[in-house]
């Protein structure tokens, strides 16, 4: 059990570092504030500028490329955590429960990964959509981006319960809380550029 221990505070660890270390920083001689006045209408404003601040040079003054980036975010988070639990799938000691919970997340952030995945493609192609053109390719990036943040919510639902308690729950919860977090920023992201077109 200690070995069980030991790798999941591994690979808790290099998942932190690797997911965060390009948002540790804002990005050197740009200025946040559209980032950090767009943010302030999130869930999660301290989370979201914090994921996005390293990326002021791309997004400048855009509401558009905001949106993409927080979902590119998203996605990139989406895809670490998803990794993550399939390692956990592997992990000797699971007991009967834990790995099915553990099974039923990693399909869970398959699904994620699938939604985020579609959401940017339609993002980036809506090119110079207009009128109700613009408004159908809006309204499927936020279905699949709400349908990603269920998906997210349901893999944490698979561990409730005191059964499950214990080193695999509190990791898995850890991550997927803030994807969860990153997603629902994005979304609200999201939903404030579809407003101002």
């Amino acid at each position: 059990m200690a070995k069980v221990s030991h790798l999941l505070l591994l690979f808790s660890i290099s998942l932190y570092l690797a997911t965060t270390a390009k948002s540790a920083s804002p990005a050197r001689g740009y200025d946040t504030s559209f980032i950090k006045s767009s943010c302030s209408s999130t869930t999660y404003p301290a989370v979201c500028v914090k994921t996005l601040s390293a990326y002021a040079s791309a997004i400048q003054q855009s509401p558009r490329q905001l949106a993409h980036t927080a979902l590119s975010v998203s996605l990139s988070k989406c895809q670490s955590t998803k990794t993550f639990v399939s390692k956990m799938t592997k992990m000797k000691g699971l007991k009967s429960r834990e790995y099915e919970a553990v099974k039923d997340c990693l399909e869970e952030m398959g699904d994620t990964v699938d939604r985020l995945s579609k959401s940017i493609h339609e993002l980036k192609h809506i090119g110079q959509a207009k009128g109700q053109d613009f408004l159908w390719h809006m309204s499927n990036v936020e279905t699949w981006v709400s349908a990603a943040l269920t998906d997210e919510n349901t893999c944490l639902d698979g561990f409730s319960g005191k059964a499950l308690d214990g080193k695999v729950k509190a990791s898995i919860k850890a991550q997927v809380v803030n994807v969860a977090q990153v997603t629902s920023n994005a979304l609200a992201l999201v939903n404030s550029y579809a407003s101002k077109h």
